[in-house]
């Protein structure tokens, strides 16, 4: 066997802690599952105890309501000025008010022809 072939087939040695070791294929073949990688230690962390008090996370901006009812965030929230900000929650509103209005309508009208004919 070359000195590649062997370099190649063994895992190579972690960089630093937060960095996992490369794995050979033969090693992805188990069915273990792999490691979590380290957590960040960048950001801040949060504790929220179950019943616990609420907590306002006025820092990531309004709910957003696609049209297909899943929700969203506005991702450069943080870096909008104040009259921006006071624009984008007057139009939100009224567009996630009249989603809402639209989704629950559909998903009345589908369990309407969902029920079972009475007759």
């Amino acid at each position: 066997m070359s000195s590649n072939a062997q370099e190649a087939a063994t895992p190579a040695e972690p960089r630093n802690e937060n960095e996992q070791p490369e794995v050979s294929a033969s090693a992805s073949s188990d069915k273990t599952p792999l490691p979590l990688p380290a957590p960040s230690q960048a950001g801040e962390t949060m504790q929220l105890p179950v019943g616990g008090e609420g907590v306002r996370l006025d820092h990531l901006g309004p709910l957003v309501v696609n049209e297909n009812g899943t929700m969203s965030r506005i991702a450069n929230w943080d870096k909008m000025a104040e009259i921006e900000r006071q624009n984008t929650l007057r139009v939100l509103g009224k567009r996630n008010k009249m989603r809402l209005e639209r989704l629950r309508a559909n998903a009345q009208v589908q369990a309407q022809a969902q029920e079972p004919k009475q007759g």
